[in-house]
């Protein structure tokens, strides 16, 4: 059988890997520092928060650059303090949010509380509504992992990637973890299923992201591999956004950042013979 480098056309010893950020859309310095992580520093992909305020600005720019990766983050949370959004149907899907109107915050069970009906509507809707904004979504993924910690919702992601022939983002660990309830079944030879996708933990951040980092790339095996990072420069909006939230905060955005426009990055990128690829070259080449 042949790896996903092999059916992509690259050599069986080849490391591909995604350099993605998420949460684009999400607030103002959060497109700013992507989009210069983007066309500055070595980050390579990205998806859209669609029901966040700041995404008709980095849809917007979506449709301007037309060549870039940029996906939708499927939400099914709404997690800072104070800075809350709810869902793209609003009333029509109440059985995803609080008494408020909000997407709960992830500390709630949500295959306790809300409709299997409601989660697939509502993400087909972000889906649509990016498309309706003219971006051209090159994968899906999911916001805070939440649609992993439920088989239907699994299921759910898959069919709406085959339904709009977009690849989900999906290792053969989270098949694996659910192969029982079906999931294998769903997946065709089109599907694109990577190999490990590494995203710095609190204790990780603890240590210092740079050194986090130079140690992912300096050992990265051969496959196709995403890092997920999020980028945002540390100022007064992101303090707000974050505040009383210093896990995935301001600071430790700001740190992905400097880390992912360095020369260090590059010349580890570089002297590992690590190549980059994109959603869209696998959406083209094995999806579509």
């Amino acid at each position: 059988m042949k790896t996903l480098q092999e059916r992509l056309g690259y050599p069986k010893e080849t490391k591909l890997l995604i350099i993605h950020a998420d949460d684009i859309g999400v607030a103002q310095t959060e497109n700013a520092a992507t989009i210069y992580a983007m066309e500055k520093g070595v980050v390579n992909s990205g998806s859209i928060m669609v029901p966040c305020p700041w995404f008709p600005e980095i849809a917007a720019y979506a449709v301007s650059h037309p060549e870039l990766d940029l996906g939708v983050h499927l939400v099914l949370t709404s997690e800072w303090k104070h800075y809350k959004w709810g869902p793209v149907l609003h009333q029509e899907v109440k059985s995803l949010t609080t008494d408020k109107g909000f997407l709960t915050d992830g500390s709630v069970d949500l295959s306790k509380v809300a409709k299997v009906e409601d989660v697939e509507k509502e993400l087909r809707a972000q889906i649509k509504r990016a498309i309706q904004f003219g971006v051209d979504p090159t994968h899906l993924d999911s916001h805070m992992g939440m649609i992993f910690r439920d088989a239907e919702y699994v299921k759910i992601y898959i069919k709406l990637g085959h339904e709009f022939k977009i690849p989900v983002m999906i290792t053969q660990q989270i098949v694996d973890a659910y192969e029982s309830s079906g999931i294998k079944k769903m997946l065709t030879e089109k599907d694109v299923v990577i190999d490990d996708i590494y995203t710095a933990a609190t204790y990780d951040y603890a240590k210092g992201m740079s050194k986090y980092y130079t140690n992912l790339l300096n050992n990265l095996q051969p496959g196709v591999s995403t890092i997920l990072i999020h980028t945002a420069y540390d100022n007064d909006e992101m303090k707000a956004v974050t505040i009383d939230h210093p896990d995935w905060g301001s600071a430790w955005r700001q740190a992905d950042f400097d880390f992912f426009t360095s020369d260090v990055c590059k010349k580890l990128l570089e002297t590992n013979n690590i190549q980059l690829i994109t959603w869209r070259e696998m959406r083209d080449k094995l999806v579509r």
